[in-house]
């Protein structure tokens, strides 16, 4: 140690010097290159310098004036130089007419050149110069000349000698200390180790550790602050100790409590019994040094366990115990009726049995109720353990058990039924005599069958068999297998209730939603609905046909999941095709679904419903109602806390819809923001519910981001394929929540189906009117349906005529249907009464509707809009063949 502590100090004071030549080296050097550089440039610039170097002997005026510059300033040389580099000055006359040694190229330019060049032998010895070279100019600024200074290295590396004594006795003062240390740390561990050398002190341990972990009694020993230092083998396996005990607290190690009290009162202990698991310990404690004051105890630990037999009883009762905490584990995971019985085989096989099949009843499978008339036939529903070697049911299968099996008999009587020999059970050979032989053949040798029971009613059975090499069933497997059972029928009705609380929301919900595409001429839609894994939610859309080839598109959801959600979300559908029947706009059906909202809560805070009982609490929703127009290609939309639409043009781009957000529904008396949005055919909108674009594993933002990447050149896909497309770049691996997604393809209603005139107010218009639709009926060739249709012409354009206000407009539109459509300035709406026999007016109205499919009002900001549509070809009203005169009978006054 000392040695190596002699060869550290002298690296160290060898290095230190190295670093001081360098570094001082480098600061001379530095210091030579400004002296060289001041010098060079004052006798450049002094006065008479340039005027010696025109002269016709400059070395005469300027060689005494260098050699005193040289000797004043102490540099090694002053040289002055014409522009060829011919000296005219140096200290040694001789080598004055010579080529200059160095760089002068940069001077000629004016500039100041700094370098390490060797010359002719100087004053202070030859060697390498630190020389500087600047110009001289005249008073037009003309190089004339140049002047060299510099300093030999050799003189410059001299100044680091005087630090060099500093160093060298910080060394031997360091090297000082360290031999004092040394001999110190020496002189301790000697006294600490009782004077034994390193070779003794090895051998001494090898001898403690090999006694120490050889004697058949266990030995702990621990610190004054509770900390084990100390475990043997044989403690270490009669406590149970992990590996990594040593260093920590003992209360800490998980002992039972009388052994954690034992270990940490200081208190003497001799030859006291302790339980310690199945072992019965005998422990002797003492202090670690009963002669000073460190603290610390001793411990000894025997096992005077005799009882073998008892303890392989424990042991296996134990086991028992460790299998039902797995099973407990194991079992019921999820809520799946057949993968939970799965899970009751996989635990019982092989561990309690070598082959395990479970059968439930069907109705149980199916979520039903389970009731007696079918316990005759059950469906195999899980086999578990090695079924290549014995012929099974397959998985899937209904069996019909006759009423001698031990199946049907344990389901009837409530019990297990045990068949420790099959070859004896009559019962069990009887269901099927050829698989029976066939199993038996294979090593089958008995069975105990289990009922499945829950809450009182039965829902299966388990079977657990046992080859003829294995033991036979003893009382605690029956015992085990029952337990087992019992566990495992809570977990599966469990399930089968979720089955079919799960099945009716979703076929709750599933019938809420649209079933079918409606007759439209405005969009080409398709859609996606994908329910959560657990639960429903309150996701709806629509598609509602509007008068004048309109179509509105609704998207919306509703707050929470579960039957409440979903009923919430049929009532709020149900208003919103209320709502579009009445062709209220959008703004306005938004403003009423927010105070249906508000009632709704208004209702749940007054009803009767059980604290913590499914529908209670606030209801909450958002929507998304847009209203497409063919005619104009015009989007008109409002969304209340709905997530943006987006259009994808048909080059592909994608856009945001630049909707505005409002309130979601259910604040009350805020107002609903209308946007309009003008779309090139072939443009598609996507609609969609947050549940697309946001889940455990992503937010919102990089789900609207996946969504546009998704969508990216979708201009010219079908919508069903847009909606494919989507579905498959978003969709989650485990859906938390409903996903709805609906995307449109806008068209253009034909300009040429389309016909409109303005009207004036006076009545005698009217023929003029009915020609001019007969003659655009004949161009479409709608003859069939022109008596029909000229009489809803006259009738409406007389009432917009007489009962309206200026201007009124007659508009035909020609796509699945006819619609005649007529406005006025005026915001009164007719309406359809019986007119008695002697009433002038009143019929006109029974028989547009009489002659048309259907026929209504809508407002407009200009007033409003009569409409009527007559279906064409195969689908005309049967109304419309009847006579005119016995449909104007039908009003007749009868008692008259």
């Amino acid at each position: 140690m000392l040695l190596l502590q002699v060869v550290i100090v002298f690296l160290l004071v060898v290095a230190a010097v190295v670093a001081m030549v360098f570094q001082t080296a480098q600061d001379a050097l530095e210091q030579g290159r400004r002296e060289s550089v001041v010098a060079a440039q004052s006798f450049a610039s002094a006065p008479g310098t340039a005027a010696a170097l025109r002269s016709r002997d400059p070395t005469a005026l300027l060689q005494p004036r260098a050699e005193a510059a040289r000797k004043r300033t102490g540099l090694d040389f002053v040289v002055v130089m014409n522009t060829q580099g011919i000296r005219y000055t140096y200290p040694y006359p001789r080598e004055i007419g010579k080529k200059f040694v160095g760089t002068i190229a940069p001077a000629l330019h004016g500039r100041t050149v700094i370098e390490h060049a060797g010359g002719p032998p100087l004053p202070t010895g030859r060697g390498t110069a630190v020389q500087a070279v600047v110009p001289v100019t005249d008073a037009h600024g003309t190089v004339v000349g140049l002047v060299s200074a510099g300093i030999t290295v050799k003189n410059v590396a001299a100044l680091w000698l005087p630090e060099l004594p500093i160093i060298l006795g910080s060394g031997a003062a360091a090297l000082a200390l360290s031999v004092a240390g040394t001999t110190m740390v020496a002189r301790r561990l000697r006294r600490q180790t009782r004077g034994l050398a390193p070779a003794e002190l090895a051998q001494l341990y090898e001898h403690h550790d090999a006694v120490l972990h050889a004697v058949r009694e266990g030995v702990l020993i621990t610190g004054a602050d509770g900390r084990l230092l100390l475990a043997n083998d044989e403690a270490t396996r009669l406590l149970g100790l992990p590996a990594d005990v040593r260093g920590r607290q003992v209360r800490e190690l998980g002992l039972p409590e009388p052994v954690t009290r034992l270990l940490s009162s200081p208190e003497a202990v001799t030859d006291e019994v302790h339980v310690a698991g199945d072992r019965v310990l005998l422990v002797n404690k003492r202090l670690a040094y009963p002669q000073g004051d460190r603290g610390g105890i001793v411990v000894t630990l025997r096992d005077t366990t005799e009882l073998a037999a008892v303890s392989g009883r424990a042991e296996v009762a134990r086991e028992r115990l460790k299998q039902l905490y797995e099973a407990g584990v194991r079992i019921g995971t999820t809520l799946d009726v057949e993968r939970t019985a799965q899970e009751l085989a996989d635990v019982a096989a092989p561990r309690l049995a070598d082959l395990v099949t479970v059968d439930l009843l069907d109705a149980v499978l199916r979520g039903w109720e389970p009731t007696s008339e079918g316990w005759r036939r059950l469906r195999r529903a899980a086999i578990g353990g090695d079924q290549q070697v014995v012929p099974v049911y397959p998985i899937g299968e209904v069996i019909t058990y006759s009423a001698r099996t031990p199946q049907l008999r344990t389901l009837q009587e409530g019990r297990i039924v045990s068949e420790a020999d099959l070859r004896q059970a009559l019962g069990w050979w009887e269901q099927d005599p050829e698989r029976a032989e066939k199993a038996l053949e294979g090593g089958l040798q008995s069975l105990v069958a289990v009922p499945l029971r829950a809450r009182g009613v039965p829902l299966g059975v388990v079977n657990f068999y046992r080859m003829a090499d294995s033991p036979a069933f003893e009382p605690e497997d029956l015992s085990f297998a029952e337990e087992l059972a019992a566990r495992a029928a809570v977990a599966i009705d469990n399930a089968r209730r979720f089955t079919r609380e799960h099945a009716m929301a979703v076929t709750l919900q599933r019938n809420l939603l649209p079933r079918g595409q409606p007759d439209q001429d405005a969009l080409e839609v398709a859609w996606r609905y994908l329910p959560a894994e657990a639960g429903v939610g309150g996701d709806w859309f629509d598609v509602i046909p509007l008068p004048g080839v309109r179509v509105a598109l609704v998207m919306g959801d509703v707050v929470g999941h579960g039957l409440h959600a979903a009923a919430t979300m049929g009532r709020l559908r149900t208003a919103v095709h209320n709502f579009a029947t009445l062709d209220l706009p959008v703004d306005e059906v938004l403003g009423n679904l927010d105070d249906l909202v508000v009632r709704m809560d208004d209702e749940e805070d007054t009803g009767d419903a059980a604290p913590g009982q499914e529908g209670t609490g606030m209801t909450g929703a958002t929507c998304l109602y847009a209203v497409y127009d063919p005619v104009s290609g015009v989007f008109t939309m409002a969304r209340a806390g709905h997530p943006e639409p987006v259009v994808v043009h048909p080059d592909g781009t994608v856009v945001c819809s630049g909707v505005p957000a409002s309130t979601p529904l259910g604040l009350g008396g805020y107002p609903f923001e209308t946007a309009e949005l003008s779309l090139p055919e072939g443009s598609q909108i996507v609609l969609y519910t947050n549940g697309l674009l946001q889940d455990r594993s992503q937010d919102a933002d990089l789900g609207m981001e996946r969504l546009r990447a998704a969508l990216d050149g979708s201009g010219e896909r079908a919508p069903e394929e847009t909606c494919q497309a989507v579905i498959d770049a978003l969709k989650p691996s485990h859906a938390d929540d409903d996903i709805a997604l609906l995307a449109a393809r806008t068209r253009r209603f034909p300009p040429e189906r389309v016909a409109e005139w303005d009207v004036p107010s006076d009545p005698v218009v009217v023929p003029s009117v009915r020609a001019q639709g007969r003659t655009r009926l004949r161009e479409w060739g709608l003859e069939e349906i022109g008596f029909a249709t000229e009489l809803i012409l006259s009738e409406l354009v007389t009432n917009a005529i007489r009962y309206g206000s200026p201007p009124v407009r007659l508009r035909l539109l020609y796509g699945r249907c006819l619609i005649c459509e007529v406005s006025d300035g005026s915001g009164t709406s007719p309406r359809l009464r019986r007119a008695a026999t002697t009433d002038e007016g009143g019929r006109g109205l029974f028989l547009v509707a009489q002659f048309a499919q259907r026929w209504g009002t809508r407002y407009t900001p200009r007033g409003k809009v009569i409409w009527a549509e007559q279906l064409l070809g195969d689908g005309s009203p049967a109304t419309s063949h009847a006579p005119v005169d016995f449909l104007l009978d039908q009003f007749d006054d009868l008692d008259t």
